[in-house]
């Protein structure tokens, strides 16, 4: 006969993953690393007005929509949070997120610190974490071997960048992406820190009254 009671497990409510970083800190690069050690962690695909870069493809990095489209969405307050970056529209779809949640996966939302500050009013339960370059120079290089935008465009974006480390404050976790491997394993233990927070386990009490049952005994003997 199997024993049920011995086989509860400690459980885990998902949360949101708020990631930040200026232009050219290496974002995509350490969020396509997370994927691959983390299968249990969905990406939350946001729509863009923005045009589609050579490589990405349509509703797995972003939904590429038109104006009109975005409107209709932001209007209808499906959106969780939506703002204007570099003159494009970006939002996150929060049906997909709540979805995601509820089907026990953690969500990784990958927006600017306008998004962001949103995203944790709208879920303050999730973890923030913000990327830095490592300096000025680097962040400048990483956007110039793109290749995909003029010099102007750069100068725009890294004027922009600056303003966003004044958000740096609103995260609770920073990582200096000097080297990829080591801030993927950085950001994986900040995972694994949370998912041990004692507020995020939703069957604690639970599980200690079926793995240690002398522990109300002796609570009422103590009490007499």
């Amino acid at each position: 006969m199997i024993d049920r009671d011995a086989d509860v497990r400690l459980r885990t409510r998902p949360f949101p993953i708020v990631f930040s970083a200026p232009s050219g800190a290496g974002k995509t690069s350490v969020s396509g690393e997370i994927f691959k050690r983390f299968p249990y962690i969905r990406f939350a695909v946001s729509l863009t007005t923005r045009p589609r870069r050579d490589g990405e493809v349509d509703g797995r990095d972003y939904r590429f929509v038109d104006e009109e489209s975005f409107a209709r969405a932001r209007d209808a307050g499906e959106l969780a949070e939506w703002a204007t970056v570099h003159g494009r529209l970006y939002g996150t779809p929060r049906e997909e997120v709540d979805r995601a949640l509820e089907d026990g996966y953690h969500v990784l939302l990958d927006v600017d610190v306008q998004g962001g500050a949103s995203l944790l009013a709208a879920y303050p339960e999730a973890v923030s974490i913000f990327l830095l370059p490592p300096s000025h120079g680097a962040m400048e290089a990483r956007l110039r071997h793109r290749g995909t935008e003029t010099g102007e465009a750069i100068s725009r974006r890294l004027a922009e960048a600056l303003k966003e480390l004044d958000s740096v404050s609103q995260y609770e976790y920073v990582i200096v992406n000097r080297e990829l491997d080591k801030t993927v394993e950085v950001f994986s233990r900040i995972i694994h820190a949370e998912e041990h927070r004692r507020t995020r386990r939703e069957n604690l009490d639970e599980w200690i009254e079926v793995h240690f049952p002398d522990r109300a005994r002796a609570k009422a003997v103590r009490a007499r």
